[in-house]
C-alpha cells in the first residue's frame, strides 16, 4: 500500500521557497503518528528542508545528483528506485515534493490529505486528484482554534 502524504490549500498549494505556508500542530501530530516507523519517500528539496532526519523513520531521497549524499539518507534516483528501496515496508509514504507527488499519484493506492481550509501564495503544488480513479472514504473537520489559523480537514483517499 504506497500512501502519499500531504497538506494542501483549496488550491492545491503545498509551499512556498521550500517551506509551509501555515503552521498546523495537529496536521503534525497526524503526520508523525501516520509516518513513525515506515519508510518516507521524498525530493531532496523536501529532505533539506527539515532541520534533521525525523525520528523512527527511514528517509529515502530522490535527486538526479549522483553524488548526493546525507547522514540519515538513502539516496536514489527515481521513484521506481525508491519504491524498490522501501519494498520491505507493508506501507510506505511519500512525503512530496509537489514534482515527486506528480510522478507518485500514478502509483500510490492511497492519499491522506489534509485540506487547508484558504488560498495561499504558493510555488509548489499538490496534483489535481483525478474523481474517475479516487473516492473519498473519509473526512474529518478541525475547526479553526487557538492553535490553528485556519480550519482544515483530513480527508482520506482510496484508489477505485
Amino acid at each position: 500500500m504506497i500512501t502519499m502524504i500531504a497538506a494542501a490549500g483549496e488550491n492545491n498549494e503545498l509551499g512556498k521557497n521550500n517551506d509551509l505556508v501555515w503552521h498546523l500542530p495537529d496536521d503534525f501530530k497526524r503526520f508523525k503518528k501516520l509516518t513513525t516507523g515506515h519508510y518516507i519517500i521524498m525530493g531532496r528539496k523536501t529532505f533539506e528542508s527539515f532541520p534533521k532526519p525525523l525520528p523512527n523513520r527511514t528517509h529515502v531521497v530522490i535527486t538526479r545528483d549522483k553524488n548526493y549524499s546525507k547522514p540519515g539518507a538513502v539516496v536514489v534516483h527515481s521513484l521506481d528506485e525508491a519504491l524498490i528501496k522501501a519494498s520491505a515496508d507493508t506501507q510506505p509514504f511519500i512525503i512530496g515534493g509537489g514534482e515527486i507527488y506528480k510522478q507518485a499519484l500514478e502509483v500510490s493506492d492511497k492519499i491522506e490529505l489534509t485540506r487547508v481550509h484558504g488560498t495561499f501564495d504558493a510555488d509548489t503544488f499538490f496534483p489535481e486528484i483525478p474523481t474517475s480513479e479516487w473516492e473519498l472514504s473519509e473526512s474529518i473537520f478541525h475547526s479553526k482554534d487557538e492553535k490553528h489559523d485556519f480550519s482544515f480537514t483530513y480527508e482520506t483517499w482510496i484508489r477505485k
